[in-house]
């Protein structure tokens, strides 16, 4: 995903900065947050959503532990169904397969269902570099497209957008009788119409793929994934090794949690679910599966495997203050917010993603929301973890670290050291009774302020009160 380093200090600078960003980021998440807590509530009146949330952590569980042999069994199904199941070990594995399949059927015009996977592997750009012409056909991501922007959202891609900024986005591009949403809306329909109807190749993700029946499925809130799935002659699903689930009946359990999670519905407006593909005849159309890794593997034997539980829901961005301070861009992946500073790590590398884990309160409130309970706040201190064994964190830090460790293990040292560094921080913190700046600490006193100390310890205070 990345062969260079991911340069978040600099990102978040220039997002701490846009308090236009922050304003479009909390007008959403009060919606998600909200819908989600009224549509938990509403199942907990015939059921119970904790118990829902514990059969979703045992699925995605038993997914993950029997993977290899549920990727054979789906993909033997797949292909007993009529469809064409690939595999791509990386990126350039993936560009590859999809590119030769474009050729191979002489491709001009692929339209695409929102998918994820899609812009892990960059794909349009690859697709382009190949003479085809890909479409984003989801709204938010037809908008990214048009201002040639990326997602900052997994589910809401265009969120950080003002209705403005996108009538601004569509002036001399498409034409529009208007700037109201449903102006913009209808024109973005007219003009995608056009393109599903011409297209040679559709291309989706998918939510799911079911092992024991060979289908791929895909949960929209737009008819634009039926679309692309069923118009174009040759169909093509793109979709992460780690989407596997055993059992057809695994599907209610998991469409309630991902909807409810996701975007506080019950159900969302289109589930669509593919199997096999009609390869003989008049009317044949070619479907294709890829599966792909990209570090997936690797991650499963990893002490961080729990993330591969993920379905992608967003509900640990919807929660996180981190992630509606600095927006999606800020993390510099196709991943971000809680999830993505577990498994961007993990797909593209500790060294190239050293400040993701860090990047976190510790508040656990995506752990609290997050459907299949997914340890995250653990994840990354395991990350965090990893990079101080692999000597990854800058000098200074480590420095600091040992310092502190030092002094931690000699008590009286401890208590010395800490009426000191108390005394000297209610000084500084003058009449006032704030710092603002500190000593090798410029980052941090960026964005807030700090209370200063009033000259006494804990220990102190405790003796005062004689407990």
């Amino acid at each position: 995903m990345h062969d260079t380093p991911i340069q978040f200090h600099r990102h978040i600078k220039k997002a701490l900065k846009d308090d236009n960003l922050r304003s479009n980021l909390a007008s959403v998440r009060d919606k998600f947050t909200s819908h989600r807590a009224a549509s938990v509530a509403a199942y907990n009146v015939q059921g119970d959503f904790e118990s829902l949330r514990e059969q979703g952590r045992h699925i995605r569980n038993e997914s993950i532990r029997d993977m290899p042999q549920l990727l054979q069994q789906f993909e033997q199904n797949a292909e007993a169904a009529g469809a064409v199941v690939l595999w791509a070990k990386d990126i350039a594995g993936a560009q590859r397969l999809i590119t030769a399949i474009a050729k191979r059927h002489e491709v001009k015009i692929a339209t695409k269902s929102k998918s994820m996977a899609s812009e892990e592997v960059q794909l349009n750009t690859a697709l382009q570099e190949a003479g085809v012409e890909a479409v984003e056909t989801d709204l938010g991501e037809f908008i990214i497209q048009l201002d040639n922007d990326t997602p900052s959202h997994i589910i809401a891609p265009v969120m950080h957008k003002r209705r403005d900024e996108v009538a601004a986005i569509f002036d001399g591009k498409i034409p529009c009788d208007g700037d109201d949403i449903d102006a913009l809306t209808r024109a973005a329909r007219v003009h995608l119409r056009k393109k599903f109807i011409t297209a040679d190749m559709g291309i989706s993700g998918a939510n799911f793929l079911i092992a024991d029946t060979g289908s791929a499925l895909i949960v929209t809130n737009e008819g634009n994934g039926r679309m692309v799935t069923t118009l174009p002659r040759v169909r093509v699903t793109l979709a992460g090794i780690d989407k596997i689930i055993p059992r057809w009946n695994d599907l209610p359990a998991m469409l309630n949690l991902l909807t409810r999670s996701a975007t506080g519905q019950h159900l969302t407006n289109y589930v669509s679910i593919t199997t096999g593909c009609q390869r003989e005849g008049r009317d044949a159309k070619n479907a294709y599966i890829i599966l792909l890794d990209n570090g997936r593997s690797a991650l499963r034997r990893s002490d961080c495997r729990d993330m591969l539980r993920c379905i992608r829901c967003g509900a640990c961005m919807n929660h996180c203050p981190v992630y509606h301070t600095i927006g999606g861009h800020a993390y510099g992946s196709v991943y971000m917010g809680p999830m993505g500073q577990v498994l961007t790590p993990s797909l593209a590398g500790l060294e190239n993603t050293l400040d993701l884990p860090h990047a976190a309160t510790m508040c656990s409130a995506c752990a609290v929301v997050c459907p299949v309970k997914i340890p995250l706040p653990d994840l990354m201190r395991r990350l965090r973890a990893r990079q101080v064994d692999k000597t990854l964190r800058p000098f200074k830090e480590r420095f600091f670290i040992k310092l502190w460790a030092f002094c931690a293990r000699r008590p009286r040292l401890y208590a010395l050291a800490a009426v000191v560094l108390c005394r000297l921080l209610a000084i500084a913190g003058g009449s006032s009774g704030w710092l603002r700046r500190l000593p090798l600490s410029s980052n941090w006193f960026n964005g807030r302020d700090l209370a200063a100390p009033t000259g006494k310890t804990f220990r102190a205070m405790r003796k005062d009160l004689g407990l």
